[in-house]
């Protein structure tokens, strides 16, 4: 099905009831800045919005396509977070043992006893390496290295006593738990175990014969105003916030590099669908994936903090952050997901029987709810109240 409204086709389906969600995406385009998109949605297991339009890149000469693949930044995190849970499931992973235990050589510099829930919930005190050490671009690529540097680190805070955003090395610290138990890299596991049982097209590390249908990410478009406050923001960073966000620097178009699309960077660099995404959170709902009660302790609050890292107030659950206040999932406090740099999302609510994913290629400039999402996914509830 496709409609011609103004200047975007819309493509795709959506149910009677959810007309409000096909305007908003379309309002996006209009006014937002969208550029090319896809958002889906499931109720109470059945698929009731699956919508994508514009375009894969920056010139418009690739119309989005209903398979089309893109960078979804830290919206992986929940993925590789679901592969934690199972293994906490499997009776493979305590969540409350020291992540030593799985990998010994974390307890350097005073890491010994910080259990696996300070990792997936950032209060490690780890949020990247270390400003004495500057690392680029081909370190973060470089899985062994990383691990090592990250084992070697000592804390930027005192671990459990505050969340510090582990931007980067959130992945490289629970996927290397991961590795260590089951012996396979995330990617492969929860190509294995979760994308590959359920059908997902959700990859972390992107097989070459696939970059052909990736989306090109195009760098936020910042007011002269914003760019001066973010320009600022850094200057008066400290070293929590330093480690995380500028040791590297990561910038949009890296996720247009191959070496990048192929490598293991589970913090960062999953590709996938909407559609995926949604449904990756769908079955977290419906039982396929996980029992109910091990989806009850993933989205179990942590403690409401303002972040050392973001400087934003949320409350982190294991591996995901909840609504909150904030609403970010919808009204209810208890729903749960995780945004990616620039937009995309995927994300929960139990009690609604509602999941949903949102990839786009045009960023926006902040770290989680941008205004695209969640016109979105304030549309989605509007709907149900219609």
């Amino acid at each position: 099905m496709a409609n011609q409204t103004l200047t975007v086709q819309i493509h795709g389906e959506c149910a009677a009831g959810f007309e409000p969600v096909r305007r908003a995406f379309e309002e996006n385009f209009h006014a937002r800045g969208e550029l090319g998109a896809a958002f889906a949605v499931t109720h109470n297991g059945a698929t009731v919005v699956d919508l994508w339009a514009g375009w894969a890149d920056a010139d418009k000469t690739r119309p989005w396509a209903a398979d089309t693949l893109t960078n979804v930044w830290s919206t992986t995190k929940g993925a590789v977070a679901v592969c934690a849970h199972q293994l906490a499931e499997r009776g493979l992973l305590d969540l409350d043992a020291p992540v030593a235990r799985y990998w010994p050589e974390f307890a350097a510099a005073g890491k010994q006893d910080i259990p696996v829930r300070w990792l997936l919930s950032h209060r490690s005190g780890v949020t990247g390496v270390g400003l004495d050490h500057p690392i680029g671009l081909e370190t973060v690529l470089d899985w062994d290295a990383m691990t090592a540097l990250l084992a070697a680190q000592a804390p930027h805070f005192e671990p459990g006593t505050a969340s510090g955003y582990q931007a980067m090395s959130y992945g490289f610290m629970v996927g290397e738990v991961i590795r260590r138990i089951t012996g396979q890299p995330v990617g492969t596991y929860f190509q294995e175990n979760v994308a590959g049982p359920l059908g997902l097209d959700f990859h972390i590390g992107l097989p070459a014969s696939e970059h052909g249908r990736c989306s090109e990410m195009v760098e936020p478009v910042m007011t002269s105003e914003a760019a001066s406050a973010l320009a600022t923001a850094f200057a008066n960073a400290g070293p929590v916030a330093l480690a995380a966000l500028v040791n590297p620097r990561i910038e949009g178009h890296h996720a247009n590099d191959p070496a990048w699309r192929s490598a293991q960077i589970p913090a960062a660099n999953g590709h996938a669908t909407a559609r995926a995404i949604a449904s990756l959170y769908g079955a977290l709902l419906d039982g396929s994936l996980l029992s109910a009660q091990t989806v009850e302790t993933a989205r179990t609050g942590q403690g409401r903090e303002v972040d050392l890292v973001g400087g934003l107030g949320n409350e982190w659950a294991l591996g995901f952050y909840l609504g909150s206040e904030e609403k970010a999932f919808g009204p209810n406090p208890r729903a749960f997901g995780h945004d990616g740099f620039g937009g995309s999302t995927g994300g929960a609510d139990p009690e609604a029987g509602i999941a949903f994913g949102y990839t786009m290629n045009q960023m926006g400039p902040l770290l989680r709810d941008d205004p695209r999402k969640m016109a979105l996914v304030n549309a989605v509830f509007a709907s149900l109240r219609s």
